[in-house]
């Protein structure tokens, strides 16, 4: 079987946060764990760096785009490095051949009239005297009156046009925009209401979504699909290949999600393979981000991915819910965040992983306090599973000179790994993570538990073939033990695997 697993691009803009690490690690989960059963396995991303808040960020500091973009890209390539993501292309979205996969995309939609030209209203702010960006205007939802952006709505969900926000403001000047005229090229979204239906019902039935994702993707649904503005007056992006269009840009809710299919075009054309396998029916795919994604995943890159004829719409959606900080959402604005740069020179990445999966937003918000960080590590991962491996090869290396005695392993010991393979792979697979960890760690208490009964020490004295049995059983318990949680933690399994001469798979590739 071939797997596809596609993660959310973060806007490089600036450092990535805990959120963005708790909304995107599944994917890394998912890829290590499909490799170690010897399935092919494609995990892709990368940096959006086409994004309006990059050019926010660079009008802000009087520097130029591409320097923000170069930034906050290689700060991203560093840090999901060493948090042991690893992907098999991370790319960004202001090279060439992203852009010109994307125009082919864009021509192809316009071909089979899912792209039309229309006359619309938009903002244009006459102190800047430019048409503004989506998310250069801000004010009012018109549903739930919460602060909002032009483009989507972080507290109800809701998808926006500029011009729909009550008292809008220009987010560079703070003046208030006045509509003017434009032609702009628009997304026939409503030619697919029946198919995506279809689609969605499919998806709720085989349960392969998360709650949320249904739930929200059926809310559109029922309201109706509307056409959308594909294209916008934009001063970087990837350029609309129409002649006398030539100065608009494709609009980044179609283009970034195409970042998809261009990283699996480049991925086969850097390394010589065949990515043809990744976009046919026999695929399962899984593509991974956070709440506020959701109608891009399960509604515009579905229809994208019928108007170009590929055969296959993303089969697993994985959506996490939000992740808070000490009960208060998150807030890059205000500062109120763990950055990953700084959380990466103070913590080991294993407990970063781990807490971030024992305690995942999966179905509903999760919160992260430095309190229940510290209490997870000492009293799971150090008092747990690190004390099981120690006292073991302590044990071992005291009494045994260093070689693990050959025993045959207890059937009752063989039988809980060989049900514990089959119950957490069955949760990866099904992308409830947090469970699986869950089910490691009642045999981690149960192998500790396992090594007290047995007082090996004691059977030293008494029964030394005992005390052989006992110790071939723990390693058997450790080594299985590090093979299962490689998905979840890769450098402390891989750090165990080494102490036994037990060979790692690995693999990352940046550009």
């Amino acid at each position: 079987m071939s797997i596809f697993i596609g993660g959310a691009w973060a806007y490089a803009n600036g450092s990535l946060h805990l959120g963005h690490i708790s909304s995107l690690l599944p994917g890394d989960i998912l890829a290590r764990y499909y490799r170690l059963k010897g399935e092919k396995v494609l995990y892709v991303s990368g940096s959006d760096c086409n994004g309006t808040p990059i050019t926010i960020r660079a009008k802000q500091e009087g520097v130029s785009p591409k320097e923000i973009a170069d930034r906050y890209h290689e700060e991203f390539v560093e840090c999901f490095s060493r948090m042991g993501f690893s992907y098999d292309l991370y790319t960004r979205t202001d090279i060439e051949y992203h852009h010109k996969v994307v125009q082919e995309i864009f021509l192809k939609l316009l071909e089979k009239g899912l792209i039309y030209k229309k006359a619309v209203e938009q903002t244009y702010c006459e102190h800047c005297e430019q048409f503004l960006p989506d998310r250069f205007v801000e004010g009012y939802c018109p549903i739930c009156r919460e602060p909002a952006r032009g483009d989507q709505c972080d507290s109800c969900s809701a998808i926006l046009e500029p011009l729909e926000l009550l008292e809008r403001k220009c987010k560079i000047c703070g003046h208030s925009p006045i509509s003017k005229y434009t032609e702009h090229f628009y997304f026939s979204l409503h030619s697919l209401q029946s198919l995506l239906e279809n689609y969605t019902k499919e998806a709720e039935t085989k349960k392969l979504w998360r709650e949320n994702a249904i739930a929200l993707t059926k809310r559109y649904l029922k309201e109706g699909l509307l056409d959308r503005a594909v294209t916008r007056d934009l001063p970087i992006g990837v350029r609309v290949p129409v002649a006398g269009y030539e100065d608009k840009k494709i609009y980044v809710w179609i283009e970034a999600v195409s970042g998809y299919y261009s990283a699996s075009k480049q991925w086969a054309e850097k390394t010589g393979n065949d990515d043809s396998i990744y976009w046919d029916t026999n695929v399962k795919s899984y593509y991974i981000h956070g709440k506020d994604n959701i109608p891009f995943h399960t509604i515009i890159w579905p229809g994208i991915l019928v108007g170009i004829g590929k055969e296959t719409l993303p089969t697993h959606i994985v959506s996490n819910e939000f992740l808070t900080l000490e009960k208060k959402k998150l807030s890059t604005s205000k500062n109120w965040a763990l950055w990953v740069p700084d959380l990466l020179q103070r913590y080991d990445p294993d407990s970063i992983r781990y807490f971030l999966t024992i305690n995942a937003p999966e179905n509903r918000d999760a919160d992260f306090s430095w309190k229940e960080f510290i209490y997870s590590h000492n009293s799971e991962l150090l008092g747990a599973y690190g004390n099981f491996v120690n006292r073991t090869l302590k044990f071992i290396q005291k009494s045994f000179d260093n070689v693990v005695p050959n025993q045959k392993v207890n059937p009752e010991v063989v039988e809980k790994i060989i049900r514990l393979y089959n119950e957490v792979g069955h949760c990866i697979e099904t992308t409830a993570f947090k469970q699986g960890l869950e089910k490691v760690f009642e045999v981690v208490r149960y192998s500790n538990k396992y090594f007290d009964e047995k007082q090996p020490w004691n059977q030293l004295r008494e029964n030394i073939e005992s005390c052989k049995q006992t110790m071939s059983d723990c390693v058997y318990l450790i080594v299985n033990l590090a093979n299962i949680l490689s998905p979840f933690l890769p450098f402390s399994s891989k750090k165990v695997k080494e102490m036994l001469r037990i060979p790692e798979i690995a693999g990352n590739q940046f550009i």
